[in-house]
């Protein structure tokens, strides 16, 4: 990846959409919910307290997450898809 977040930012690579129901119905596009799961593919080096000091981040590449709906900027890199966002839109981490 050509991009480096900055201070408390990650780059986030959002999982597709799910393409049938639990019960075997299958979506259209127009009905497919935006995704609020993804990848974390790059992480920036932490927030910068005001005493001069960086926190790390807590969060790490490869971390699959959930964000809220509206959370991040979008971009595309060379076709793909991406999410910025700020640690703290960050909801919780799946394990």
């Amino acid at each position: 990846m050509k991009l480096q977040p900055l201070a408390d930012r990650v780059i986030v690579k959002p999982l597709e959409a799910e393409e049938k129901t639990k019960g075997g119905i299958v979506l259209p596009d127009t009905a497919k919910e935006k995704p609020q799961e993804g990848k974390i593919v790059a992480v920036g080096k932490g927030k910068v307290a005001e005493d001069g000091k960086v926190i790390a981040m807590e969060l790490k590449v490869g971390d699959r997450i959930l964000y809220g709906k509206y959370s991040g900027t979008e971009i595309t890199v060379e076709g793909e898809e991406y999410l910025i966002m700020k640690e703290d839109d960050v909801l919780a981490v799946v394990k």
